[in-house]
């Protein structure tokens, strides 16, 4: 099983990372309720060091930490072993999102936020991660080729330019969701439904960061911005997609 992923039928391990001592005993309170296992942390130092032990399968970390940041807790962790993490900022700042992004978040919420949306965010997450780990055992073949970008399906890999281009799990899962229907716009709430399984039209600004965080690995050329509806993969005619269109 790949890294990070988690065990069909086990106990999901939560790492909740946050130095208000009120935020973070709210969020393990909630999700223990919800039959998660949970530990805690509070600096930076401290989550590493409960990363490594714990093993979560998914981390919900604070930007500001005393000791070191949460985006240098989110660097040594996925150095470590890849983990899904999902970012908490107390600044609705783009900068800071995409920042989170490129260290290896798959998603962030802005404080304040309603304990009804981590938990459905962190489900979703989950389920994710098992997509991408099933997709990892039992391959579907099939690719995508635009011109020189190039997506693999069976192994997840993206070449670019003739380059391989390191997408996180979202990130690819986006590609792959634009690449299903190239040229066609999608809605920012198809997306967020399909990729996220998040099907609220307040996690919108999401889509448009991690589209962001995309066009800054790929290029920002190859995703046409169809502006107050969505995204659409620009394709020239005669482009080989996937072969059974899944």
């Amino acid at each position: 099983m790949e890294a990070g992923a988690t065990t069909p039928g086990a106990q999901r391990r939560i790492l909740v990372v946050e130095d208000d001592p009120t935020i973070l005993d709210a969020i393990s309170v909630r999700l223990t309720a919800e039959g998660f296992l949970v530990q805690t942390a509070s600096d930076g130092p401290a989550a590493v060091d409960a990363a490594g032990g714990f093993q979560p399968d998914v981390m919900v970390l604070d930007v500001m930490l005393p000791g070191f940041d949460g985006l240098e807790v989110c660097r040594r962790v996925q150095a470590q072993r890849p983990v899904p993490v999902l970012m908490l900022t107390a600044r609705d700042d783009e900068t800071d999102m995409l920042v989170g992004l490129g260290v290896g978040a798959d998603d962030y919420m802005t404080k304040p936020f309603s304990m009804r949306e981590l938990v459905a965010r962190t489900h979703a997450l989950l389920r994710r991660v098992e997509r991408a780990a099933a997709a990892a055992t039992t391959p579907r073949p099939g690719g995508v080729r635009l011109g020189d970008l190039e997506i693999d399906r069976a192994q997840r890999r993206v070449r670019a330019g003739g380059k391989d281009v390191h997408l996180t799990p979202t990130e690819f899962d986006l590609l792959m969701r634009l690449a299903r229907s190239p040229r066609a716009v999608l809605t920012r709430e198809q997306l967020l439904a399909d990729v996220w399984d998040w099907a609220d039209a307040s996690g919108t600004r999401t889509v448009d960061s991690h589209v962001k965080a995309l066009r800054r690995k790929i290029g920002a050329e190859r995703i046409r911005t169809v502006h107050g509806v969505g995204y659409a993969l620009e394709a020239a005619p005669g482009t080989t997609v996937i072969a059974d269109g899944s």
